[in-house]
């Protein structure tokens, strides 16, 4: 071989990753220009359009005017509309905070109880349990409906075999449990999903960390809190998030079961169906698609600003980590 033949051969060999990483970015574009494509159509472009509509309000006439933020000033000022609003914003806090509060711990004890591999069945405890995720929403509301019916449902039924005769009562009928009620129903359909999220956590942990808990005396109660549960708390946080997201994002369960007027007495309504009242209006009350966009930025504000917080506490913690 000649040295112009080697010399060749090396100017071609060093010329080849440039080209491969042109290819290589171009084939990324292509991959990702769909999903970008569709993003953008179906959720960025929405979002800024509600932001403008949010900006101008209807006149007399029919035609759009410019009025800045005044319809935002109308929402935190009239009484007409704040005090729908803030009850609407405080009832999403309890539901979001129940959620919180019930449906994780207990998608943790689930999630730990069927990763066990001396219990039988697990496959299909974990097919129940997720069922009512992928379930409509319709059947699951007008099933509950006829469950907790005073008159005619199974749950006095139910509470008489437990031996708390009597307990059952209107829950969805009486403004002091409406909410409660209907919370817990969105748990019982939702927590498949938190508990297969951490069941997949619980199983990714390596049987050597587990193994050596063990052999250091641990028993399993110990091995969970002080070796498992801190392994699986970033998929905790994980949940927290999407719970948070989810749950001020909430309207088609609460719209199934109680209407748009969220009853009785707007004792569960939330910022979804707020939000469905003052864009499309209901029964009495008019539609406003100026004012229902100012509500939906407001809703973004909320979920931007809740997100935020939590990104920036992340990233203060890994910090500290990579700092330590």
């Amino acid at each position: 071989m000649t040295d112009a033949t080697r010399k060749g051969g090396s100017e071609r060999t060093r010329a080849q990753p440039s080209g491969t990483s042109i290819d290589a970015r171009w084939q990324t574009a292509v991959f990702l220009a769909p999903a970008v494509i569709i993003y953008t159509a179906f959720s960025i472009f929405p979002l800024l359009d509600t932001i403008r509509l949010s900006l101008y309000r209807r006149t007399e006439g029919g035609a759009s005017e410019f009025v800045g933020l005044s319809n935002y000033d109308r929402l935190f000022s009239a009484p007409a509309l704040w005090d729908p609003f803030s009850n609407a914003f405080m009832n999403n806090v309890i539901f979001f905070v129940l959620h919180l509060l019930i449906e994780i711990p207990v998608a943790l004890l689930l999630a730990a109880l069927l990763s066990r591999t001396v219990l039988a069945g697990r496959a299909t405890y974990r097919s129940l349990i997720f069922l009512p995720t992928v379930l409509s929403v319709v059947i699951i509301g007008f099933t509950w409906q006829l469950i907790l019916n005073p008159l005619w449902g199974v749950a006095e039924s139910f509470f008489s075999v437990l031996g708390f005769s009597g307990i059952s009562t209107a829950w969805l009928g009486r403004e002091s449990s409406a909410l409660v009620a209907v919370t817990l129903i969105s748990i019982w359909q939702w927590i498949g999903m938190p508990m297969i999220l951490l069941y997949a956590a619980l199983q990714s942990i390596p049987d050597d960390i587990l193994d050596a808990a063990i052999v250091d005396g641990a028993n399993q109660f110990w091995t969970f809190i002080y070796v498992k549960l801190p392994l699986v708390a970033p998929t905790i946080a994980l949940i927290g998030i999407l719970t948070f997201v989810g749950n001020f994002n909430a309207f088609d369960l609460v719209f199934a079961m109680k209407g748009a007027l969220a009853g009785p007495n707007f004792a569960t309504d939330i910022l979804g169906t707020f939000f469905y009242r003052t864009f499309f209006g209901f029964q009495m009350q008019a539609g406003d698609p100026n004012l229902g966009a100012t509500v939906a930025t407001v809703i973004f504000g909320i979920i931007l600003l809740g997100v935020g917080v939590y990104l920036f506490l992340l990233q203060t913690r890994l910090r500290r980590y990579s700092l330590s």
